[in-house]
């Protein structure tokens, strides 16, 4: 990366980071979409890690990241297309299934995310505040983890600033705040405070409380450095689902107060459900074969919107260039 401003160690910089991970035969593996694979993996280590708890068996653990993972790209690519880029897609249904493209919402991933876990329990007679509790503290850190992701594609960018951290991003003029790392910064900081809320043994339903409470109200903050072109209902586009969870955040944990549940990190399970690992079952090679292509899927994915990809990535990787995989389009930026 190239560097430019007040000193040599700190900004502000020039953003000209390429994208692409891997190349072969005119089609690429993204920064963007492998972001997602190491999410899927955190997630299936974090499960396995924390199964005791849930008196999950291996079998469970792999079903469970499987219904995640499908909810995470049907849903965010759902929301994507239908808020935010359905002025395109309107007219190019064919493209809708065609991620490699680029448009993903992140407030789609989570939703899509959370349907899943919801039709998980459902289906496996499973508490779901148990299990969001366990995945709240993993969702923190794989949503910031993933917000590099966004930062090396170049996406998100804020207003101008004059800040020794402002970035020169790719085919905009001057120095912005990137804020895409001010929101992963904060996704990370859920981290500790979600552990040292467990520490306290809260009832049941309080940790993913805590999570979508403090995701969306600390993002109408960061949102403000960001830099929109329209709005929705008044309102900048996001900023209505970011209002939205800090509601939901702050109603569920009254609700989970006045219940009483028990401690979400209570180990008075019945002896049966206490063992760490359970022999896999018939068919867990199955299961591990559908992970293994929903790992490799989300590589294919360059962008968090649906772009003409030659014309947005051609002067970072040279050679990139259209064809049947990348044709020319016309697209409706991201705000």
């Amino acid at each position: 990366m190239k560097n430019q401003g007040i000193s040599a160690m700190f900004g502000p910089f020039v953003h000209d980071i390429d994208p692409i991970l891997v190349e072969f035969g005119g089609f690429y593996l993204w920064w963007y979409g492998a972001s997602y694979t190491f999410g899927f993996l955190a997630g299936f280590f974090w499960l396995r890690a924390n199964r005791t708890a849930l008196a999950f068996d291996t079998d469970a653990v792999y079903k469970l990241i499987i219904y995640i993972a499908i909810g995470v790209i049907v849903g965010g690519r759902a929301v994507e297309v239908i808020f935010y880029e359905w002025a395109y897609y309107g007219s190019q249904l064919a493209h809708i299934p065609a991620i490699w493209l680029g448009g993903m919402s992140t407030h789609g991933i989570l939703l899509g995310s959370t349907i899943a876990v919801v039709l998980f329990c459902k289906l496996n007679h499973r508490s779901f505040l148990e299990v969001a509790d366990v995945l709240a503290i993993a969702a923190a850190f794989i949503m910031g983890f993933g917000r590099i992701g966004n930062f090396i594609d170049g996406q998100i960018v804020g207003s101008l600033t004059d800040m020794p951290w402002g970035v020169k991003f790719p085919d905009l003029e001057g120095f912005r705040h990137p804020v895409v790392l001010y929101d992963g910064f904060k996704n990370l900081l859920l981290v500790p405070l979600l552990l040292l809320i467990r520490k306290t043994r809260p009832p049941r339903g309080v940790l993913i409380a805590h999570f979508i409470l403090w995701y969306g109200f600390l993002r109408i903050f960061i949102d403000f450095f960001r830099e929109y072109r329209s709005s929705l209902y008044g309102l900048p586009p996001g900023q209505e689902f970011n209002v939205l969870m800090t509601l939901i955040g702050i109603g569920l944990l009254i609700w989970c107060y006045r219940r009483k549940t028990e401690p979400g990190e209570s180990t008075d399970l019945p002896i049966e459900m206490q063992a760490a690992e359970v022999e896999p079952t018939a068919g867990l090679w199955m299961k591990r074969a559908i992970l293994a292509v929903l790992l490799v899927l989300p590589t294919v994915i360059p962008s968090d919107w649906t772009q003409d990809v030659p014309a947005r990535y051609g002067e970072r990787h040279p050679g990139l260039t259209h064809s049947a995989i990348y044709p020319e389009i016309t697209a409706t930026a991201k705000d």
